[in-house]
């Protein structure tokens, strides 16, 4: 295969990778105003981000073996598709203020989301190896550029008073759009893939090493997921401070993460991933302490930025290992996916529950991600590189 074939590859998959985020980043950042149109509690907030949860988990086991069988370049297509209709549905639920819509498509949203998250780390994966580079951050740091533009259109939506079902299906219609378009670039499957041993998902849900790096992704995750959901929420009912405001500070979080992902590569191939990984999770309890603590609006924005850039790299690097054998790659990354998914799960109704008034308030509550850093500074050894993988025997 020639170079320029991996080259066009490597530019469509980031541009796959932009686009995801843009699409996720448009919804989290009107959340508040979401909140608002449904007339619902932080916990009642909570429960209807566990419908978005809860269709991811329900689709992240089955998208390995899909993969597999489509391929990265169908099955990325198929998601965003499922994706749009999701988003429709959502738009409709807003606009008409009804749950059950809403629900249904932010369920329909998570399905589509773990199909196209898989097929594009596998992908991303596969251009990574034929090239010899560390590439994975800087993918992931195009999801973070298009959750950057995501969130500055949120803002500019907010203050323009456009409504969030216009938003919504806008964006989404556009995204499947150009996304039927990137995928015609992306790579056949790998005729080495086909010849080495299969691995079944049973026996990746076995594996040591696939567990603690999927353990590890689920608290960086957890640390990304809470900032996602609940930053521009506690910014204003927190600090008090303007839905323009709130949203301004999202994109504060995904602008240092873009940053972090963009030099992350460098940085692991020179002290590897288990240090960089210590010292992330370490900028990430400065962040989110002042995030909580500070007093004075710039010191919070700063804390949403050192945030962002602690939490970026984890979630690239657990791919990256899950991938590291590239006869189980797409198995092993959907058993880390589906592991680390399960954070986007138990998050959003946990963080609301603990968000009420009555309990903690919004800012006590996101001290729960402290927990997570630690348990995932923890585990960072096992991402250290490993030569291919032994195939288990099947039982």
């Amino acid at each position: 295969m020639t170079s320029d074939v991996v080259e066009r590859a490597r530019r469509a998959v980031a541009l796959v990778f932009v686009v995801n985020g843009l699409v996720f980043a448009s919804w989290l950042s009107r959340l508040p105003a979401v909140r608002d149109a449904l007339g619902l509690s932080t916990s009642a907030l909570g429960l209807l981000l566990l419908c978005l949860s809860a269709g991811s988990v329900a689709g992240l086991p089955l998208s390995g073996p899909v993969v597999a069988r489509l391929g990265a370049a169908r099955t990325v297509l198929s998601g965003a598709g499922v994706v749009g209709i999701g988003m429709l549905l959502v738009a409709t639920g807003v606009r008409t203020q009804q749950l059950a819509p809403t629900g249904l498509g932010l369920a329909l949203t998570g399905l589509g989301i773990a199909s196209w998250d898989v097929a594009m780390n596998v992908e991303a994966a596969d251009v990574e190896r034929r090239l010899g580079r560390t590439l994975m951050p800087r993918f992931h740091a195009g999801f973070s550029i298009g959750t950057v533009g995501g969130a500055l259109l949120g803002a500019a939506a907010a203050a323009l008073s456009v409504g969030v079902p216009a938003q919504l299906a806008v964006t989404s219609v556009a995204a499947v759009a150009v996304v039927a378009h990137l995928v015609r670039a992306f790579l056949p499957v790998h005729a080495d893939q086909q010849a080495g041993p299969r691995l079944a998902a049973s026996q990746a849900w076995r594996e040591p090493r696939t567990l603690l790096v999927g353990l590890l992704v689920l608290c960086f995750a957890f640390t990304e997921g809470t900032a996602n959901e609940w930053l521009a929420v506690a910014l204003v009912d927190g600090h008090g401070t303007s839905e323009a405001i709130g949203a301004l500070g999202f994109a504060c979080f995904v602008v240092a993460m873009t940053a972090s992902r963009t030099v992350g590569g460098a940085l692991l191939e020179r002290y590897g991933r288990p240090a960089v990984l210590r010292a992330t999770a370490v900028l990430s309890v400065a962040g989110l302490l002042l995030v909580v603590l500070a007093t004075s609006l710039p010191l919070v924005l700063a804390g949403a930025l050192l945030w962002g850039a602690g939490a970026a790299l984890g979630f690239p690097v657990g791919m990256s290992a899950a991938a590291d054998d590239p006869y189980g790659a797409a198995v092993r990354v959907s058993v880390v996916s589906s592991i680390g998914y399960t954070a986007f799960l138990a998050g959003p109704p946990l963080i609301g529950l603990l968000a009420e008034p009555e309990r903690l308030g919004v800012l006590p509550a996101l001290l729960v991600v402290l927990v997570a850093l630690l348990v995932g500074a923890a585990v960072a050894g096992r991402t250290a590189p490993q030569a291919r993988l032994a195939v288990p025997a099947r039982r």
